[in-house]
C-alpha cells in the first residue's frame, strides 16, 4: 500500500458490463459536485431574497447529500484522499497567509 494514499480496504464489487454500485455511487458524486457549483452560482445570481433561500435551501440538501455519497465510497474504499507532507502543509500555509496580508495592505 502507498504510504501517501489514505484509504480504507475496498469493498469488492462484480465486474463487467454492466453497472455496480461503485459505479452508481461514482456517477451520483459527479453529479452532486456539478450541481453544488451550478447551485453556487445561482445564489450568487437570484434576483430577490425569496428566490435566494428557495436556493439556498435546496443548496444546503446537494450539499448535505454529495458528503454522505462521498462518506459512503470513502468507507467502502473506492474514494482515496493523498497524505500531505507537513512541509507541503505549512508552505500553503504561508503563502495564503501572505497573500491575505497582501490585500489587507492594498
Amino acid at each position: 500500500m502507498n504510504n501517501n494514499k489514505i484509504s480504507n480496504p475496498k469493498t469488492e464489487v462484480p465486474s463487467g458490463i454492466e453497472m455496480n454500485e461503485k459505479d452508481y455511487l461514482t456517477c451520483l458524486l459527479g453529479i452532486l459536485k456539478e450541481l453544488e457549483k451550478n447551485y453556487s452560482i445561482a445564489l450568487t445570481e437570484a434576483s430577490n431574497e425569496h428566490l435566494y433561500q428557495s436556493y439556498f435551501n435546496t443548496f444546503k440538501e446537494i450539499s448535505s447529500l454529495q458528503r454522505e455519497t462521498y462518506e459512503l465510497m470513502f468507507k467502502n474504499g473506492w474514494y482515496s484522499l493523498e497524505k500531505a507532507e507537513n512541509t507541503k502543509i505549512t508552505e500553503k500555509h504561508q503563502m495564503l497567509c501572505q497573500e491575505y496580508q497582501d490585500l489587507n495592505i492594498n
